[in-house]
């Protein structure tokens, strides 16, 4: 792919996307090493870095500075203005701030970098066997999902980590395709109390009339099941140069997985979780009599 061709299919995206630009251009950089047989160690060497920071560049985990843009483009023979500059500019562009910038004192680094994946995503399939996924969940069940990991959390805090959450939840109005697999304890956990679990059954049940919004329920019933390593989401882009990337979070920090070994792997558990789950008809007739109990 030309660098010309590569500035059209990124500039498809909207500003609101440096994480997908990042990426994009990180692989662009990535095609001109391996193209002239140049090592990640000659390339560091070049705008005084070591090897990791072009694995990071490479693959958008860090912003680009545009010396450093502009000499690995001279390094892999990119001189001419006409391809050097939709790159140089396209490093501009992937700085931006996302919206989530205005709430980095209540956001860890590694999280928002799964927030600007989320935001450039088509299509999220996600398992989970303890919270309702964040793009579903009401404020008072998010706010009571919180609480655990921030008790000591000022209520303005709260109010801006919560905030943080709906505003994730545009997405699911701007064309994401969600398809997510809940184990059973997760509806029957009563966080927030009663009122609270209430509420946030009845909204699933509204969410999901939504054609973008798949539910299925894993019974207790139907015993153990693949994905007995935990919870994960798998992420999947609309441009084909971005491959799948497999979350998983933990306590404080989150694992990214973007080899198609991995993410292969992954859907291959997924798409079994969605057979053994409850079917999305059955699943909306468990969650009403779930709110009858």
């Amino acid at each position: 792919m030309s660098a010309e061709s590569a500035e059209g299919k990124l500039l498809s995206y909207s500003p609101g996307s440096p994480t997908v630009l990042r990426i994009l251009l990180g692989t662009q950089l990535r095609r001109l090493r391996t193209e002239k047989g140049i090592s990640r160690e000659d390339a560091g060497y070049s705008i005084r870095a070591s090897h990791a920071k072009i694995s990071r560049l490479e693959l958008g985990q860090v912003s680009f500075k545009q010396r450093d843009v502009a000499d690995l483009l001279t390094l892999y023979g990119v001189t001419d203005p006409a391809e050097r500059q939709p790159l140089l500019d396209l490093a501009k562009q992937a700085n931006a701030p996302g919206w989530w910038h205005k709430y980095t004192d209540v956001l860890p680094s590694w999280f928002e970098v799964y927030i600007g994946l989320e935001g450039a995503a088509s299509i999220i399939r996600t398992y989970e066997n303890q919270f309702v996924p964040g793009l579903l969940q009401t404020p008072d069940y998010a706010r009571a999902v919180i609480e655990l990991a921030h008790e000591k959390a000022t209520p303005a805090e709260m109010d801006r980590r919560v905030a943080v959450r709906t505003t994730r939840q545009k997405r699911l109005e701007s064309g994401l395709t969600l398809w997510a697999v809940i184990d059973e304890a997760v509806v029957r956990r009563r966080l927030g109390g009663p009122d609270t679990m209430r509420e946030q059954i009845t909204h699933l049940l509204e969410v999901t009339e939504s054609p973008n919004v798949t539910v299925q329920i894993m019974p207790f019933d139907r015993g153990g099941h693949a994905a007995a390593g935990g919870p994960f989401s798998i992420l999947r882009f609309p441009e084909p140069e971005l491959p799948d990337v497999v979350y998983m979070e933990q306590l404080t920090s989150a694992l990214y997985l973007d080899k198609p070994a991995d993410s292969d792997h992954y859907m291959e558990v997924m798409d079994r979780l969605s057979i053994q789950a409850e079917t999305p008809k059955e699943t909306r007739r468990f969650l009403e009599r779930l709110i009858s109990e």
